[in-house]
């Protein structure tokens, strides 16, 4: 199977970092592995992996300073692997630089999929994969450039501030932008951080956009977080 590029773990739990190597591994990623934060921070720094996957409850400093350390040097792929599962946690790990968060337990299959999410961001990001210019996601499709949007054929009318939303999402399909993010990126970064004005928004976007907007199929709410717009496989 050819390799599809270096991944640098960062798990202090033996059992867990052999089970997920493993997984990588079958699935034909170069896998390194760290313990600690330290070693996991010097390795990153030595190897330049494609992605790393990071645990925050490491034994000699919290993954949050891995995350702003390699923050400092690299927009590197970064996806959490974490038990911990207080949203406070989540919000604070993605504003630091995470693109993506995975509450412990797991399926393979469920974090192969992030993975592949986020080594395609980082390859946009890096700037060897040309900018897409049309996103479709079932029957919704997005076409950047003459900022037309469309829900099963039909063209959907959108305000500014609803298109700016719906496509910053659909950019970053299939992670989660944090509501900070999305505020910031809409209305600049001296708005205050109101989610309530993003709230009505996103209600709006959904009933011009979903079948049934109280079970979205395309943009979803990860509560007390944000929100991610799905990816098509």
């Amino acid at each position: 199977m050819a390799g599809k590029g270096t991944i640098l773990l960062i798990e202090d739990e033996e059992t867990i970092r052999d089970f997920i190597a493993a997984s990588l591994r079958a699935q034909g990623y170069k896998t390194v592995c760290a313990g600690g934060a330290r070693e996991g921070m010097e390795l990153a720094a030595s190897l330049c992996p494609d992605l790393i996957l990071l645990d925050l409850g490491l034994p000699d400093r919290d993954g949050s300073e891995v995350i702003q350390s390699v923050r400092k040097w690299s927009m590197l792929p970064i996806l959490v692997i974490s038990a911990r599962s207080q949203e406070k946690e989540k919000v604070q790990a993605l504003d630091l630089g995470a693109d993506d968060y995975i509450t412990k337990p797991f399926g393979i299959s469920e974090l192969m999929a992030r993975i592949r999410t986020a080594l395609r961001h980082g390859t946009i990001a890096s700037g060897t994969n040309p900018a897409v210019e049309v996103f479709q996601v079932g029957d919704l499709t997005l076409d950047f450039r003459k900022r037309l949007v469309k829900a099963a054929g039909t063209e959907v009318h959108l305000t500014q501030v609803e298109y700016k939303i719906v496509a910053f999402l659909a950019r970053n399909a299939g992670r989660v932008m944090t509501y900070a993010a999305i505020i910031s990126h809409v209305w600049g970064p001296y708005m205050d951080d109101n989610n309530r004005i993003l709230r009505v928004n996103m209600a709006n976007i959904r009933r011009k956009l979903e079948k049934n907007p109280a079970e979205p199929r395309y943009i979803f709410t990860e509560i007390g977080v944000g929100y991610r717009m799905a990816e098509e496989e």
